[in-house]
């Protein structure tokens, strides 16, 4: 009988260590969305859209000069990961991948379309974004064109990654088989 209540006293303490890691999916930039047009400068070229996410949390969605930019939360628009986008001309997809620990969203999984235009490159690449206010940036980035377990690698670098990452001092981790063409940290 002792020995039953030291492994389930052991047991009890590693369980706070595993936080349970589930996803939750909403849609942005589609009729369905249900977007609202919250700027945009026809002259220059350029718009910004807030769709609702995962529980209420807005996603500033960001087009212009054939590029996107993507934050979350209130001031979604002020963070780091809204300032970053492909160098390439790009959109993104259509579905949002929330990561959740233990019910909370740490990180999101957004899949990229990049096109360069003709004799440049083409690919599909997933962002993993840090959900922390203040700090919010990309954390990974998954060339999803490369590998055949892109969804299962960007979970893993979000659940991973998430709330450790200094957005100030850290570029983004390059997962799984990279394409240096789209992205790189150098």
């Amino acid at each position: 009988m002792r020995f039953l209540s030291l492994a389930m006293l052991a047991a009890a303490a590693v369980a706070p260590a595993l936080a349970k890691s589930d996803s939750a999916y909403t849609k942005i930039m589609t009729p369905d969305a249900k977007c609202i047009q919250v700027e945009m400068n026809e002259e220059e070229g350029w718009a910004v859209s807030k769709c609702p996410g995962y529980k209420g949390i807005d996603v500033w969605v960001g087009e212009g000069d054939l590029r996107a930019m993507v934050g979350y939360g209130k001031n979604g628009n002020e963070e780091m990961a809204y300032q970053r986008t492909f160098p390439l001309f790009n959109t993104t997809g259509e579905t949002v991948e929330w990561r959740l620990k233990d019910g909370k969203p740490v990180a999101t999984i957004l899949r990229w379309k990049v096109d360069g235009g003709p004799d440049m490159p083409k690919g599909e690449m997933l962002v993993v974004t840090q959900l922390e206010a203040g700090n919010q940036c990309w954390i990974a980035v998954v060339a999803a064109h490369k590998n055949k377990n892109a969804n299962e690698l960007a979970r893993q670098a979000a659940d991973e990654l998430a709330g450790t990452v200094d957005c100030a001092t850290t570029e983004p981790e390059i997962v799984g088989t990279p394409d240096h063409d789209i992205f790189t940290t150098e």
